[in-house]
């Protein structure tokens, strides 16, 4: 389905900064749907020839939670024109909002229309008392359920019609403050209406229990919210904060959301002003208890920070064990003995590498491409060639889990150690030294792509190629042993070693991605 912008680009001539308020009136009318118990259509007239009836397109749809809908069917796309869409019509020329009206009919529901022109208002529009309808909201109420009508379905019906008004003069939706979270209490968490001195006239259930959990047991109505909140917080400085931010809604301000913490409870509040027609007539503030929600974060965190405080020692200790082998490598005589532990240093430093790399990540998963491109360094660092060899990366790994991260990191150590140790030997001691042209410059190119839930890893050099008798699963060398045994063990992928179509060698690893 095309998004909001794409419908309004291509069937309209509005600019960027009516679809960015459109969007904006997106993100924050739900709280609209559900105090007025009505699905909401953001219709648009779209452009069409001079002089024949206007049609208008519907580009997003919502369905309130608090009541059921008018629609089963999404409306968004549908191209409507002619009397279906006289009340739209009447909305958008006369730029006021259209109640009057009989009921209609959806199928088997009945429905009331009410048609909301969008304003679009910003700094200098505000100045010169200057604004322009941009599209229109039909708010269209599903009749056939019988309400009584409650003191909280009053405060509600209230309250819509005050954002309705706000949305036709144009200050509602707000601008979003920088850094500031989409999320925000809804309707049902709590709902606290506060008239224009900044006392509480209806505050629901909801509310009430939010405001107990604070440590105040009496009843809300009546009482100066921004003073009370001044008193229950547990720190004099965010108390100081809340009441502000109340207060500032009360003079038609539209602060930003924040948390109130108190006897060990979290509040999560969001104060809007009602300024219908231009007017300050009080705030609604909207609350809800996520008390629960950010202790469960906590542990969350501190479970994180001890995993990866896990990773950091970890690394610690791999390096510490990689030094002791240096140090052994250095007293040792044996040619062969030493290249073994040498050889024991790579592998383990290798393994140290994505611990490192963990102990620096939220989550157990690691950017796997700036582990490849240092191991591949080291590997041109630390081995004895004939000439000069470079490596290069192409494609990309992404971010891997770290179970498949620490065995393919060993896995690509051994293959480009072998790639440039065996594809590009070093001369022999009584050799004669040859002249290394341009031409001679090793290479090795690591490769990969993911298909279908799949790594596909290459290891392809221009060296010399596989000897003719050498065999893959026969070979009684550490290193590839090692390669094969966790490219089809630990990995559960496949792995071939290859001569290329021209010149050189190349190891082809497949992983799987899936679950585990």
């Amino acid at each position: 389905m095309s998004t909001l912008r794409d419908l309004v680009e291509e069937h309209t001539t509005l600019g960027p900064a009516d679809i960015d308020h459109l969007h904006r009136l997106a993100g924050d009318w739900l709280l609209l749907s559900d105090l007025s118990f009505a699905d909401l259509l953001l219709w648009v007239p779209i452009k069409g020839e001079p002089r024949q009836p206007r049609e208008f397109l519907c580009v997003a749809q919502v369905r309130p939670v608090t009541a059921p809908t008018a629609y089963q069917d999404d409306q968004v796309g549908k191209i409507v024109g002619g009397p279906e869409v006289a009340h739209l019509e009447v909305a958008l020329t006369q730029e006021r909002i259209w109640r009057e009206g009989d009921p209609v009919w959806y199928g088997d529901t009945p429905a009331r229309h009410e048609a909301i022109p969008v304003r679009r208002r910003d700094e200098t529009d505000l100045e010169e008392g200057f604004s322009e309808v941009i599209a229109v909201i039909g708010r269209d109420t599903n009749l056939s359920t019988a309400r009584t009508p409650s003191q909280l379905e009053l405060n509600y019906l209230t309250t819509a019609d005050d954002l309705a008004q706000m949305v036709s003069d144009g200050t509602f939706p707000p601008k979003r403050h920088p850094g500031e979270t989409t999320s925000a209490p809804r309707v049902g968490d709590g709902l606290i209406r506060l008239d224009a001195s900044g006392k509480v006239t209806y505050a629901s259930p909801n509310a009430q229990s939010a405001y107990r959990r604070l440590g105040f047991n009496a009843h809300l109505v009546g009482e100066e919210l921004a003073k009370l909140a001044g008193r229950l917080s547990a720190d004099p400085l965010e108390g100081t904060d809340a009441a502000e931010r109340i207060l500032a809604s009360l003079r038609g301000e539209f602060p930003p959301r924040m948390e109130v913490e108190a006897r060990g409870a979290t509040v999560l509040t969001r104060a809007l002003p009602l300024l219908p027609a231009g007017v300050p007539i009080g705030a609604l503030v909207l609350v809800r208890d996520v008390t629960e929600v950010r202790r469960r974060e906590r542990a969350l965190m501190t479970k994180d920070a001890t995993i990866r405080e896990i990773h950091h020692r970890v690394k610690n200790n791999l390096q510490t064990v990689a030094a002791l082998l240096r140090l052994q490598a250095r007293r040792v005589d044996a040619p062969e003995a030493r290249m073994a532990l040498e050889e024991s240093v790579r592998r383990v430093a290798s393994i140290a590498l994505v611990h490192e790399t963990l102990s620096m990540s939220s989550d157990e998963a690691v950017e796997f491409d700036g582990i490849v491109d240092r191991v591949a360094t080291a590997a041109t660092e630390v081995a004895a060639t004939s000439f000069p060899v470079r490596m290069r990366r192409e494609g990309t790994f992404g971010v891997l889990p770290a179970e498949i991260a620490t065995s393919l990191v060993m896995v690509l150590n051994e293959l480009l150690i072998n790639a440039v140790e065996h594809g590009f030997p070093a001369e022999e001691d009584d050799a004669e030294p040859q002249e290394v042209a341009p031409e001679q410059t090793g290479e090795v190119v690591v490769s990969a792509h993911r298909f279908r839930k799949q790594l596909h890893v290459t290891v392809a050099d221009n060296g010399r190629g596989l000897p003719d008798d050498f065999k893959f699963e026969g070979s009684n060398r550490l290193g590839l042993q090692i390669v094969r045994a966790l490219a089809t063990g630990e990995l559960r992928g496949s792995i071939e070693l290859r001569n290329r179509a021209g010149t050189g060698t190349e190891a082809v690893l497949v992983v799987p991605l899936g679950k585990r």
